[in-house]
């Protein structure tokens, strides 16, 4: 499976840190992030992350192609709910996961939920939607 990961800047550890934690089934799948996001998780991970742009640089537009292009199979965002001014609009994100059908995390408790999920097989249905 394809995995889109993002973070706000003020959630940027707590990603480092669900990553950290689920580890092994990340490792067992595709990472894709922005260039941020993604330099950080390899940082403390050592997970092979394909990194685009950085969000506010067009990354997030990457991610949004790709999304698309049905190139992505599950998207972790971790935002901040009251986001800066100088971090870029992402409710496209949002709106393409929704007419694409990819299932989309904005908080860690729904994160946690999709990728055990992940793990136990549940998400084998978007193999078959490709």
């Amino acid at each position: 499976m394809n995995i889109g990961l993002i973070a706000h800047d003020s959630k940027k550890k707590l990603m480092q840190n669900f990553c950290i934690a689920y580890r092994g089934i990340l490792n067992k799948n595709q990472l894709f992030a922005t260039g941020t996001t993604g330099r950080l998780i390899e940082e403390a991970t050592n997970l092979s992350v394909h990194k685009f742009l950085a969000g506010h640089l067009g990354g997030d537009q990457q991610l949004c192609s790709e999304i698309e292009h049905n190139h992505i199979d599950l998207v972790i965002f971790l935002r901040d709910p009251s986001p800066k001014s100088h971090e870029p609009d992402v409710n496209n994100i949002f709106t393409l996961c929704d007419m694409y059908n990819i299932p989309l995390a904005t908080n860690l408790a729904t994160a946690e939920l999709l990728i055990k999920s992940l793990d136990r097989g549940d998400m084998e249905w978007r193999e078959i939607y490709q």
